[in-house]
């Protein structure tokens, strides 16, 4: 894939994630309005929005920093190559996932997998 092409890709994405919707105060832990008339199902509906929001909060920060440290890999002259293997990235994987730096042989939930349980 061509730099221009990269580039135009990723800051796009850039552009997407920092322009994400805006981070709305969720109610304190602990507010109880079960006497303003919500019910513990209601309660329940509310913490799993949270829950839901904070990892959506979390996915939008982790990517953003995936998309810029791609950016910086473009600057640099590292941009395409795998780090494992240092194999140049096929463009179609490129296109998909213009933030990766693995190639289809090292893919990134290889990265994140637990190593052996010793017992």
């Amino acid at each position: 894939m061509d730099a221009q092409r990269a580039r135009t890709l990723l800051t796009e994405e850039l552009d997407r994630l920092e322009d994400g919707p805006v981070v709305t105060e969720q109610p304190a832990p602990g507010d109880d309005r079960v006497g303003e008339g919500l019910d513990f199902g209601d309660e329940g509906s509310r913490a799993y929005e949270s829950m839901a929001h904070d990892l959506d909060e979390r996915t939008r920060r982790a990517r953003t920093v995936r998309v810029r440290a791609a950016l910086t890999r473009l600057d640099t002259g590292e941009y395409g190559r795998c780090d494992v293997c240092g194999e140049q990235i096929d463009d179609e994987r490129l296109e998909v996932r213009p933030d990766t730096d693995r190639c289809r042989d090292h893919p990134e939930d290889d990265a994140q997998l637990p190593g052996p349980v010793e017992g």
